[in-house]
């Protein structure tokens, strides 16, 4: 972004900023923050959007569209001459670990212990999402981390919905040889994930070893199906369109593959669930955080 930035300002309520921090696939060319403004009020949290030019009708629109309950309230404009925006638009975003792996951002630096098997992610808050920080992420951080300490192997991974890439990032440094595709709906969020991987020295290509990335709506594109089937299949959506995209998520899935779901708030964890038995997917894990829930599933194998 321009040293002259803008921020645009909207109130929300915590479901609608939980639901924008979850989403992978919001094709909107800004920096999108939300804050609690007063502690344990769920109806008190802002929505803050950087960007390089000021926003015309289309993005206020776009971003109206994101907070429902803040229909008939004026958004908040203001041009950040001189300002840091790079530093306003990731304060708070301390560095995690989960399992083996560090995230953090330009504005946290952390050293990485490499002897005792560490392996820490530079992913920055931008134009895509998936930093590592919401729950819904960091959750499939732990359950991957997790398989791979049962010693589990898989061959052929896809990260649908893959936003920073840093999913596929992960899968990528636990199973060095297999083929992995990291698939979304927003251009951007390829792009994204492309400038990602070079600064975490993660190798793009379609070789095994390396990240493959596809722009594609869902799970029916042609590359997708021409990779399959997948024997770890991984989503971090929204619990809506994975409902939706069950019966295509299994169809990729090979007879006894695993499928890590995320993205849903704990009170449509059953109806995920449902969905995805419907599609011969079963649940084995739930694991739960704040208010939501990572699925781990199984797809059946024939006759059992």
């Amino acid at each position: 972004m321009s040293a002259d930035s803008w921020k645009l300002t909207l109130p929300c309520t915590r479901a609608e900023a939980e639901a924008i921090d979850a989403a992978d696939d919001l094709a909107i060319e800004a920096v999108l923050m939300t804050t609690e403004e007063v502690e344990d009020d769920v109806e008190r949290w802002r929505l803050d959007a950087y960007m390089d030019a000021a926003p015309d009708a289309a993005m206020v629109a776009r971003l109206r569209a994101l907070v429902p309950s803040a229909a008939a309230v004026e958004p908040t404009i203001e041009q950040l001459t001189d300002a840091d925006w790079v530093a306003l638009s990731q304060a708070g975003l301390e560095p995690i670990r989960e399992g083996r792996f560090v995230v953090h951002t330009s504005a946290h630096p952390v050293a990485i212990d490499a002897a005792a098997g560490e392996r820490g992610f530079l992913i920055d808050a931008g134009q895509a999402f998936g930093t590592g920080h919401h729950g819904t992420t960091s959750g499939c951080l732990a359950t991957l981390d997790l398989l791979a300490v049962e010693g589990r192997r898989f061959e052929r991974i896809v990260d649908l919905g893959t936003g920073t890439g840093l999913l596929a990032f992960a899968a990528a440094t636990l199973w060095p040889g297999a083929r992995i595709l990291a698939t979304d709906i927003d251009p951007i969020a390829i792009d994204v994930t492309r400038e990602n991987a070079d600064r975490n020295a993660v190798a793009i290509g379609e070789e095994a070893g390396a990240v493959q990335l596809i722009v594609a709506d869902g799970a029916r594109h042609s590359e997708i199906a021409a990779a399959a089937p997948f024997d770890l299949v991984v989503a971090n959506i929204l619990a809506s369109p994975l409902i939706a995209m069950a019966p295509d998520i299994a169809a990729i899935a090979a007879p006894g593959a695993t499928v890590v779901l995320a993205g849903l708030l704990t009170n449509q964890a059953d109806a995920v669930i449902a969905a995805y038995a419907a599609a011969g997917i079963g649940v084995v894990e739930r694991q739960v955080r704040g208010d939501w829930t990572i699925l781990r599933l199984a797809k059946r194998v024939a006759g059992s």
